[in-house]
């Protein structure tokens, strides 16, 4: 029953967020998911893929929306996130390649400063 309850509330929550809303919270879901990783390595190494896989996805439909050219963003912002989400991916294949806790530091803080800023643009 909880369950159900649940998942109505994620379906009722999806039609009233905004778009800013929707990616701020997917920010923070990739961010919680790569600190609670990072703070439990020894148990939790084994999820870093998926949860790297997870932030690299979801910066992968940032970057082709910014690079699209029907994005009504102007150019300059539209470049920045371009930027970061190549820096993103890049982070990301050097963490698979030499996997450290402390290298999710960079992917954490910069999903949750996303977040935040499109939480203040959303109020």
């Amino acid at each position: 029953m909880q369950h159900q309850a649940a998942l109505a509330y994620q379906q009722t929550a999806k039609t009233v967020e905004s778009p800013r809303e929707r990616e701020a919270a997917l920010l923070v879901r990739s961010a919680s998911m790569l600190q609670n990783i990072q703070d439990n390595w020894s148990s939790q190494s084994e999820r870093l893929s998926a949860a790297l896989t997870f932030n690299r996805k979801l910066w992968t439909v940032f970057l082709t929306s910014a690079t699209n050219e029907d994005n009504p963003l102007p150019r300059e912002v539209r470049q920045n996130i371009a930027n970061l989400g190549i820096f993103i991916l890049n982070q990301t294949r050097e963490i698979l390649l030499a996997p450290e806790p402390a290298k999710l530091d960079v992917l954490v803080q910069i999903n949750r400063q996303i977040a935040a800023g499109l939480r203040a643009q959303a109020a």
